[in-house]
């Protein structure tokens, strides 16, 4: 009883000493908000309330440029009006307590997300602190919190997901709208769980989904009926098949296809089809818990369209991977650390360059999905070694 007294203390004083610094650093801080990507939701959010066009690119600019935004080129709000209502809210307060809110709410879904993670993932001999602090350095985290994206909520929509699956279906179904304001990020796991609800049967999950994104879709509708053509001219306008994506698709297209736009999608069909291959072979055996940080990672890894801040979704995947070798560390070899060691320096050097402030839309975190995938399957293969070996000590 006093340990939990203690603890709702110190939580109260910390919340208190957080709310003193926003106060006291109010004037610094809010010349710094029109430098966050959470500006574009707070612009959103505004203009929907005024029943305009969310995503008016002249009107966002004129609005961004009024908070100290010197950009010429507007930070538009791309993802879809169903997305609206996370960043609808925003628009009743002035954006400096809406990047101030929005960041309070990234942070409360990331403590969630995690202490999630632990009890699916999380082992008796596994010391908790260290599984925290995994997750609060892996690179995306921070990169997404200083950003102001939405990255968090889509974390914590799958990690819901996750956690209710079995026992509460339509939750778990409604939870999906969350990333699915981004659907493009997780495409093999989007294709995954609609094979797994026709053909199992999940109809309650389902409901649960297309209730969520019905609700999803009527808001905005509310306050602009026109807004899914307003979505599509904002998208016209952009030519978005001209720009530099800075994932890995966008890279390689940049150095060898610059003119093809499509050739950024043949990462995700290959994806698409080794995503068959591996549903069919574990068809019976299919479990959540196991198998969706396998798609997770290799989603983000073929993705058409990702930011480093975009990959924090890849969390769950990164601590279940840390908990194998974690578990395998004394039956690792020699060269097996080395490679654990080298991932962890990696990391370093994402955090390194992001302490710098290089801005994400130059390109040089492009590598940062194919550490994370292959730490996955490097940890994965350690596991499977195990089990195997257990097996055949056992027999």
């Amino acid at each position: 009883m006093k340990n939990r007294v203690f603890k709702a203390v110190a939580r109260l004083l910390l919340a208190g000493l957080v709310l003193y610094f926003l106060v006291q650093r109010a004037d610094t801080l809010r010349a710094n908000v029109s430098q966050r990507d959470s500006i574009a939701y707070w612009t959103a959010g505004r203009l929907l309330l005024a029943h305009a066009d969310p995503y008016d690119t002249d009107k966002v600019l004129e609005m961004e440029q009024q908070q100290g935004y010197t950009e010429q080129k507007p930070l538009v709000l791309r993802t879809p009006p169903w997305s609206l209502f996370m960043v609808l809210g925003l628009g009743m307060l002035d954006a400096f307590w809406a990047w101030a809110a929005w960041v309070a709410a990234s942070v409360a879904g990331l403590l969630l997300a995690m202490r999630l993670c632990w009890r699916i993932y999380g082992v008796p001999r596994i010391p908790q602190n260290w599984f925290w602090i995994i997750g609060y350095l892996f690179a995306p985290v921070p990169a997404c919190l200083v950003a102001g994206q939405m990255g968090v909520m889509l974390l914590l929509g799958f990690v819901l997901f996750l956690w209710w699956e079995v026992k509460r279906p339509y939750l778990a179904g409604a939870a999906l709208i969350l990333p699915f304001a981004k659907p493009h990020l997780l495409s093999l796991f989007w294709v995954a769980v609609i094979f797994w609800v026709v053909s199992r049967k999940k109809w309650a999950l389902a409901i649960g989904f297309l209730t969520a994104f019905a609700l999803a879709c009527l808001l905005p509708l509310l306050f602009d009926p026109l807004v899914f053509g307003d979505y599509r001219e904002m998208l016209r306008q952009a030519s978005v098949g001209l720009e530099f994506i800075p994932a890995l698709s966008g890279v390689v297209r940049l150095l060898f296809f610059r003119r093809w736009f499509w050739v950024q999608f043949v990462p995700m069909a290959i994806g698409l089809a080794w995503c068959a291959r591996f549903m069919a072979q574990r068809k019976s055996t299919w479990n959540w818990h196991e198998h969706a940080p396998v798609l997770i990672v290799t989603s983000v890894l073929t993705t058409p369209y990702a930011w480093l801040t975009d990959e924090v979704v890849v969390l769950p995947a990164i601590l279940q991977a840390a908990v194998w070798i974690y578990l395998a560390r004394r039956n690792m070899k020699v060269s097996a650390r080395i490679a654990v060691f080298v991932f962890a320096l990696l990391n370093l050097l994402l955090l390194l360059i992001l302490r710098s402030k290089i801005p994400f839309a130059t390109g040089i975190y492009f590598w940062s999905s194919l550490v994370w995938f292959s730490f996955y399957f490097f940890a994965r293969a350690k596991q499977s070694q195990i089990v195997a070996a257990q097996s055949g000590g056992a027999m």
